[in-house]
């Protein structure tokens, strides 16, 4: 799921708002399954559970961005039969703090040593070489140690991913982090 801006639907001589769209993404096929006008003076965070309850949603995977990380929004898709990858940074305030500082402490020991479960991808093509790893445990010792951790309903693992990007001779490194009610074993993270 994702909110966008609808290009030029502004008119500021008529002092009228630009729409703001959430869209259910169909991955696999490529194809909308669904959209919601964020009402005015509101936003996406709103607009996604009323998405959400036009769908069904049972047994898919709902990713959303950092502004879908709510509590509400995670127990609309497991009330709905689905599982949810949501992603956040520092704006989550101890829910990043305490996921990055679980990670960071792996990685300073040797996160091989960590036992998650991992899986790589590579992506070569247009001189460009894209590498992703990912790292994802659902133990119970780690879970246990994120504040508010019962607030997220069904949540079953965190999930750690670094991109590295080669381009041109240029190098860009990202890490990206997540909730999700499913399983650590899954490769589509």
């Amino acid at each position: 799921m994702d909110g966008k801006k609808l290009r030029r639907s502004h008119d500021q001589q008529a002092g009228k708002e630009a729409i703001y769209m959430v869209s259910a993404w169909a991955t696999e096929n490529q194809l909308v399954l669904g959209q919601t006008k964020v009402a005015d003076k509101s936003n996406k965070i709103t607009a996604i559970p009323e998405l959400l309850w036009l769908l069904d949603v049972t047994g898919c995977i709902v990713a959303i961005d950092t502004i879908g990380t709510q509590t509400k929004i995670a127990d609309t898709i497991v009330a709905g039969g689905g599982d949810y990858l949501l992603a956040f940074k520092e704006n989550q305030g101890h829910l990043f703090e305490d996921i990055y500082c679980l990670f960071e402490v792996d990685v300073a020991h040797g996160i091989d040593k960590a036992q998650h479960s991992h899986a790589q991808t590579v992506n070569k093509g247009h001189g460009r070489l894209e590498i992703r790893e990912c790292w994802a445990t659902e133990k119970k010792e780690y879970l246990a140690l994120v504040r508010k951790h019962q607030n997220w309903k069904g949540l079953r693992s965190v999930v750690r991913i670094v991109s590295q990007r080669n381009f041109c001779e240029k190098a860009e490194t990202q890490t990206r982090y997540f909730i999700s009610s499913l399983p650590a074993g899954q490769k589509q993270f």
